[in-house]
């Protein structure tokens, strides 16, 4: 059985006190979710500490956002991998469409970074998909599947193992357009094919995310798919119960 994931990224968003509260919310309502359910809560750099210690016990695991594609050093303003699982991280998202858009992040770096993840026993959530005008120019398998060749078939058997995927269509974050059950799972099932072209049968068990606004209201239709493992949730984390919400798609 694939692990059923929300993950929640919290980006720019909240100060420390803001984020304690948020991720007592979450703590509190948990219960009232599936137990089949893993959640994730990605909050800034500047509160993770406050959120791990928050959250201990709670079964709701940290991730960070981003890490540096470096060890240590003189890198001002980035935050090694080593630092984020000092904190008690778990996770470390990688590959967002914003990192990639905003600070022009290449395989090259990505691959950089996941090493960096991997050599501090940190699981990378992994972001792959494709922007409106790939996606009207019906190159969004070719995006997608460049993105996973050029940095997952890199990793060993035993990373890939530990690797959750998240599918974003930024065709439909915030252009008004909006990517249906069907094209999420048609797109899910895609990349668990390519990620079969290289590890077999071990794609069978690794958790997709969907990260296309997934909110309460549209969640339980896009989890009903096959190939849909979880979400990789934005606004929507922000507030407690929205988030929780989400995580009772799985049992509609």
């Amino acid at each position: 059985m694939r692990k059923k994931i929300v993950a929640g990224n919290w980006k720019m968003n909240t100060l420390p006190a803001e984020g304690v509260e948020l991720a007592k919310g979450v703590a509190a309502g948990k219960s009232s979710v599936c137990e089949c359910v893993n959640f994730i809560v990605c909050p800034p750099f500047t509160h993770l500490s406050q959120v791990v210690e928050t959250l201990k016990g709670s079964g709701i695991a940290v991730g960070a956002q981003n890490c540096a594609a470096e060890a240590k050093g003189a890198y001002t303003g980035e935050v090694a991998a080593s630092m984020i699982a000092a904190l008690g991280c778990e996770y470390v998202i990688l590959g967002h469409s914003e990192r990639r858009q905003y600070y022009g992040e290449t395989s090259e770096t990505l691959n950089r970074k996941m090493e960096q993840a991997y050599a501090n026993n940190l699981a990378p959530i992994y972001c792959v998909g494709e922007n409106l005008e790939e996606r009207e120019a019906g190159k969004h398998f070719d995006v997608v599947k460049a993105q996973i060749e050029e940095v997952v078939y890199n990793l060993t058997e035993e990373q890939f193992a530990k690797l959750v995927i998240a599918y974003e269509p930024v065709w439909a974050i915030g252009t008004g357009k909006t990517a249906t059950a069907e094209q999420a799972q048609e797109i899910h099932a895609y990349i668990r094919k390519v990620l079969a072209e290289k590890f077999g049968a071990a794609a069978e068990n690794t958790a997709i995310l969907y990260g296309g606004s997934c909110k309460p209201s549209n969640a339980a239709e896009i989890f009903a798919k096959e190939d849909v493992d979880g979400g990789l949730i934005g606004g929507a984390a922000l507030k407690a119960e929205d988030f929780l919400a989400i995580g009772k798609g799985f049992e509609a």
